[in-house]
């Protein structure tokens, strides 16, 4: 009997420890406010520098993941340095701005890592952009992918498509290197400012991050693809009323379990 009481307290002993060390073992997500991220792709980078000039009252940050940095103007290059001095974020958004699912089934992985990221991780840090987060064209990922480029970015951002409940939304950060953005167009199927209400609500009520991304900033909507200054406008207010932080995508990586 003495030696079966032995053999119990020297199990639950080792089971003690291994619980322990699973304890500390465990990553620990890092405190952070409640904010937005406001993110653009494309190269709509005039429309971006003019709606920087509108919105700077409101103390804004932004990120803008650029395209095709090698077919744009000298003065559009220049707007986009002056929004990284500024305090803003300039991201990577592909080089052609390939469809990264379609091609890699089509060419495979090697091939879009050689024609579509290192081209561009080359040019855009010979302009000077301080480049560490990447945008997917058309939101479209795989596993595979965000393994290929992890090496080269901190945070990758994919699209939230849904119209869900804001509890089921994906495009709220949940401590992953791997995000998801809810598209703000006039023309995407579930936009509309009662729903993003519903979201900077649920961010502020639960003290999350969420992600927001549009295109081309127009006082009036003309075609797709553009989201209005009046929509963000009412973004920046609700954040500047209700004390949410204004994020950039980078700043994400500080807040990733260690």
């Amino acid at each position: 009997m003495k030696l079966f009481y032995t053999k119990a307290i020297l199990f639950l002993a080792i089971l003690t420890f291994f619980s322990c060390e699973t304890k500390k073992q465990k990553p620990e997500s890092k405190p952070y406010k409640a904010g937005v991220i406001l993110s653009f792709d494309d190269a709509y980078v005039d429309e971006w520098y003019e709606a920087d000039q509108a919105l700077k009252k409101y103390g804004w940050k932004a990120t803008f993941n650029v395209c095709r940095i090698d077919s744009i103007g000298k003065p559009q290059i220049k707007k986009l340095l002056q929004l990284q001095k500024e305090g803003h974020e300039i991201a990577a958004h592909g080089y052609h701005h390939y469809n990264a699912v379609k091609f890699v089934n089509q060419d495979g992985i090697d091939a879009y890592m050689k024609q579509e990221i290192d081209p561009m991780i080359i040019s855009m840090k010979r302009l000077g952009f301080n480049v560490t987060t990447f945008a997917y064209p058309y939101g479209e990922r795989s596993d595979a992918l965000d393994k290929a480029l992890s090496n080269d970015y901190k945070i990758i951002r994919g699209r939230a498509f849904g119209g869900e409940a804001p509890e089921k939304q994906d495009s709220f950060f949940r401590n992953s290197k791997i995000v998801f953005a809810f598209d703000i167009d006039n023309s995407h199927i579930h936009f509309s400012i009662p729903y993003v209400l519903e979201l900077l609500d649920y961010a502020k009520k639960h003290n999350k991050i969420l992600l927001l991304c549009g295109h081309k900033p127009v006082k009036n909507v003309t075609e797709n693809y553009q989201t209005k200054i009046e929509t963000l406008e009412f973004i920046c207010k609700y954040m500047k009323l209700n004390d949410l932080k204004f994020y950039k995508t980078s700043d994400l990586d500080d807040l990733l379990p260690e």
